[in-house]
């Protein structure tokens, strides 16, 4: 299915725009999900969606996925492109931080599950640039050009 998919984006939208979010929590414990399509653990986050802000699609894709509602207006970290899957990918990357977010219960079929993590005790499974991401966070690094 995965290769149909990037064949149908490469031809149907040939510049994709993404977002994801930086969530933590009171410990400082970054929130991680593990979809229910693919292997690996990511920063939550989707697809920006025709007539949508960054913001708005990541104020959508938070709720609908982990159930943290937006509070305040997340912090832009940086803008990546992500050229993997044969498309022009970009993906901004905010960060949220406890008390600009109030969690619900919220269960979806698109995520098999979610949890927070210490940033030092991620799951094996998480991905390379989920853990490059988080760690140029915690060294006070300036984004790269690349996801």
């Amino acid at each position: 299915m995965r290769p149909l998919t990037r064949l149908y984006y490469r031809f149907s939208r040939p510049l994709t725009v993404g977002v994801r979010g930086l969530v933590r929590d009171e410990r400082g414990h970054i929130l991680l999900v593990r979809h229910s399509y693919v292997d690996g653990w990511y920063l939550p986050g989707g697809g920006v969606e025709r007539s949508e802000t960054a913001p708005t699609a990541l104020r959508r894709e938070l709720d609908e996925e982990v159930g943290v509602l937006l509070q305040a207006r997340p912090r832009l970290l940086g803008l990546y492109a992500n050229f993997r899957e044969f498309k022009s990918d970009h993906v901004a990357l905010y960060l949220i931080e406890h008390g600009d977010y109030e969690r619900i219960d919220r269960r979806s079929l698109e995520i098999a599950e979610y949890d927070f993590f210490p940033p030092d005790a991620l799951p094996e499974e998480t991905t390379r640039g989920t853990r490059a991401r988080i760690m140029e966070f915690l060294m006070g690094e300036a984004a790269p050009d690349l996801w």
